[in-house]
Order: C-alpha cells, then structure tokens, then sequence
C-alpha cells in the first residue's frame, strides 16, 4: 500500500493485523507509527506492548505467544530486527535459521498471530525474502519513499494553512530545491519561516535565502550558475559561505566534482537525444533536477566540462600527497573558468 492509503486508513480507525512499514522517508513513517500506537490506546511494557530488535529478535515467537493478561490483543513492534536483511556470502548462520523459523511460525500461525496481536515490523531496508513475500499476501507492507516535489507541497501547505501564514507553490518548489525532499529537514526549516512571517504573514524567497540551510547539492547549483555565467564574485562567495558554514572540504570537491560530471553525463544525453532523467538515473522525487542539469550544460563546451572535471580529479591527487591546500586549489579552478 503507499503512504496515502495507510494514513487513510489510520484516518479511519483501522489498526488490525501485521504490518511491515520500510524505506527512507523516516518522519512519515514515525509519524504513522505515532498515529497506530494511538490508537491501539494504553500500551503497557512487557504486558501489552512488546518492543523488539536485533538484539532480542530471538524472542519475537515467545513474546506473540504470550497472552496479553487482562487485554484483548498485544502491540508487537519489531524494529531493525535483520529479519529482513539481504543474505550475504558469510551471513550468521544463527540468523538464517532464526529467519527460516520466523517465517516458518508466521506461515503455520497467521491467524492466531492475528487475532490476538497487531504486529508492525519497521525496517531501513529490506531483501524481499521469503518473509517479505508472506507478508505481502497476509499483512500490508508500505514503503515509505522519499515523496515528489508536489506531494511534498500538498503536505506542506496543510502546516502553513493551519499557522495561517502564506506561501505560494512556487515558493515551496524553491524551498524543496534548496533544503532537499527530506520532510523532517523541510518542517524544521517551515518552523523557521512560519515563526518568521508570523500570523497572516507572507513567506518568500528571500526569506528562504535569509533564514534556511541549504543542502550542499544546491548551493552547488548556484555556484556553477555563476560558474557559468563567468561571474567570479559570487562564485567564490558561494564557495566561502560553504566554508563558513563548517562544510567540509573535501565534501565541497567530492560534490563538485559528482554535479559537473552529471552535467557532462546530460550534454552528452542532449547531443545523443536521450532522456537526461534516465541518463541520470534520477529517482522520482529528483525529476525536477533533470531541467536544472539541462539549462547549466548550456552554459559549458563538452570539452571545458571534461576539463573542469580533470581538474578536479587532479586537484583531488595533488591534495593528498601534500603538493596543495585544497581551498586554494578550488578558488583557483573557479577563477580559471570564470575568466574564460
């Protein structure tokens, strides 16, 4: 099921069965677990409310077998248990028999399990194993993935409408450019905002500029617009404020480095007629990434791309065996090209 359907059905009242909720969009995900623990209602440690992970996983067959004493039914939550994690060559023996057991119980005991427990297993990421595929027809499993530019703006105008403080969409297109798809890093930055512009107040983009944290990626972006629009000043201000911000620079070069080579990736996919988001293999929540990829390679020859990307490669090199100081060498490359 997606996320919309289980916040639907935790809307209504629904709570029965085993669940598996997963994936990396953890505030939606604790947000709905939050909501379920709600409303299974008074939960009691060790009576009617069992919490498991990997190191008492061992016992998640005991703990279901257990009668809740003086409650109909049991909250068994299972957290990072390795249930679900992707088999490797020399994988803990102990594990894979625990895994074939759990899956063995559940298989033989679905119906006990579920009359007499709500069971939610939560996990980082899961190998779609022999318990995943039982799961799949016998409980409900959501992936909780990072949401899309508009389904990020529909979540997020629903805060700002209850604080009654405005904001267009195309401010919050530039909020999520900026600060990223993570949720829980866009409502710490809202909160800001919110408490900025105050009831009936109005959020802009130059209040997203004065007051928010942008995520490295665009900052980057914005460096190479200037990059490209041989526009030195601001590019080693762009650079300065990472710096300042404590960002690390090693990180900054890494970063740099990954974004031009993605724009050389995109000047080829336009010369080639080839889809840039594919080329990119940009996921769903990044699709409007592809249009930004696109405008910046205008601004470079493919050649002056491969170059900057040597450089950098270069600069990497020379950095680790002493020969240069890495901010240095950074303001350097920004110069050469924005003198071109």
């Amino acid at each position: 099921m997606t996320i919309q359907e289980l916040e639907k059905e935790l809307k209504s009242n629904i709570l029965d069965g085993i669940y598996l909720l997963y994936g990396e969009e953890t505030f939606l995900l604790e947000s709905s677990l939050k909501k379920m623990k709600k409303l299974f209602g008074e939960m009691i440690l060790g009576i009617n409310y069992i919490q498991i992970d990997e190191s008492n996983v061992e016992e998640l067959i005991s703990d279901l077998e257990t009668p809740a004493f003086g409650y109909e039914k049991k909250l068994v939550i299972v957290k990072n248990s390795g249930l679900f994690k992707k088999e490797g060559k020399r994988e803990n023996s102990k594990l894979k028999e625990l895994k074939s057991k759990v899956h063995k119980y559940f298989s033989e005991n679905v119906e006990d399990i579920r009359e007499y427990n709500i069971v939610i297993f939560i996990e980082q990421e899961i190998e779609k194993n022999d318990l995943y595929k039982l799961l799949d027809k016998q409980g409900k499993i959501c992936s909780f993935e990072k949401q899309t530019p508009s389904q990020i703006i529909s979540r997020l105008k629903v805060i700002y409408n209850a604080y009654k403080v405005h904001i267009d969409d195309v401010t919050l297109k530039y909020l999520i450019e900026s600060c990223g798809t993570s949720m829980q890093e866009l409502i710490n930055e809202s909160r800001k905002l919110i408490e900025f512009a105050g009831e009936n107040g109005t959020v802009n983009k130059n209040d997203i500029d004065l007051l928010c944290i942008k995520e490295v990626d665009a900052v980057i972006f914005t460096l190479t617009d200037s990059l490209g629009k041989k526009d030195i000043t601001n590019a080693l201000e762009t650079l300065n404020n990472l710096i300042y911000n404590k960002e690390p620079i090693q990180k900054i070069l890494i970063t740099l480095y990954n974004h031009f080579k993605k724009i050389y990736f995109t000047k080829l996919a336009i010369e080639e007629k080839k889809d840039i988001a594919t080329v990119l293999n940009l996921k769903p929540n990044q699709m409007f990434l592809a249009s930004k990829y696109k405008m910046q390679a205008g601004y470079f020859e493919k050649e002056e791309l491969r170059n900057i990307i040597e450089e950098l490669i270069m600069l990497d090199k020379n950095y680790k065996i002493g020969l240069i100081d890495l901010n240095v060498g950074l303001e350097a490359i920004l110069s050469k090209y924005c003198s071109k």
